[in-house]
């Protein structure tokens, strides 16, 4: 798989969110949406580090599997925002 059909299924997936969810994909949600995910990440780094509330600590191994799947949505947020102000 190229970049570009990563790219296609990224997008196409925010399509079918839309749908679902009833929520039009657009410039502003993908804008929102993005720094969502980076606040998720900025949370994830918390826990990873032990610099937030206790109850909230994991394991090494799940903390990293969490900022994975952090940076890897801010990706793909990052490509549907710039496939919405390409095509406009």
């Amino acid at each position: 798989m190229d970049f570009k059909d990563l790219q296609n299924k990224i997008v196409e997936n925010a399509i079918n969110y839309g749908k679902k969810y009833n929520v039009q994909i657009d410039e502003d949600f993908a804008l929102l949406k993005l720094y969502e995910e980076v606040g998720e990440f900025a949370q994830a780094i918390l826990v990873h580090r032990k610099k937030s509330r206790p109850e909230k600590h994991v394991s090494e191994k799940i903390s990293k599997n969490e900022l994975a799947k952090e940076l890897a949505d801010i990706i793909g947020v990052a490509i549907v925002n710039a496939h919405l102000l390409v095509r406009n």
